[in-house]
């Protein structure tokens, strides 16, 4: 299974500001130090926002914080939101496969993309940025920052 870039993105974005601890970061600073566009960077905070997993504020001394359900959430109940729990293959599309009333694949490979979840589901933001993670991410983040001034 692939993610969407989205996802990619918003998984991301969440390690980032788990590393950052308490000190914020506008939308701006965190894709320049993504190397990603920030109108697209801005779809995916807006949905996290929309999630609960980050808060923003607007204006001076504004900026992106994790929120504590964004530390503790499930990364598997981030990518189930964000990919949603549609098939892996379009069985019903324009074209509906011959196969459709008799096939074995399509509950195969749901079984196959619900195990892919589900391995996912105990492992928490907090998790994925523990050491050796965070203190090489927080590397990257200042050596991006650096480089933006």
């Amino acid at each position: 299974m692939r993610l969407l870039r989205s996802t990619d993105l918003a998984l991301r974005v969440l390690m980032r500001l788990a590393v950052a601890g308490e000190s914020s970061q506008t939308t701006r600073e965190v894709a320049a130090g993504m190397g990603v566009p920030y109108t697209h960077l801005a779809k995916v905070v807006a949905e996290l926002q929309h999630m609960g997993l980050l808060a923003a504020r607007r204006g001076r001394g504004g900026g992106l914080t994790l929120t504590e359900r964004g530390r503790t959430v499930s990364v598997g109940a981030v990518v189930r939101a964000l990919e949603g729990d549609g098939d892996v293959v379009d069985c019903e599309g324009p074209t509906p496969c011959p196969l459709n009333s008799a096939c074995r694949l399509r509950g195969a490979l749901r079984r196959a993309q619900e195990a892919f979840f589900a391995s996912l589901d105990p492992i928490t933001v907090a998790d994925i940025v523990a050491e050796p993670t965070g203190a090489l991410l927080l590397g990257i983040s200042r050596g991006a920052d650096s480089r933006d001034v």
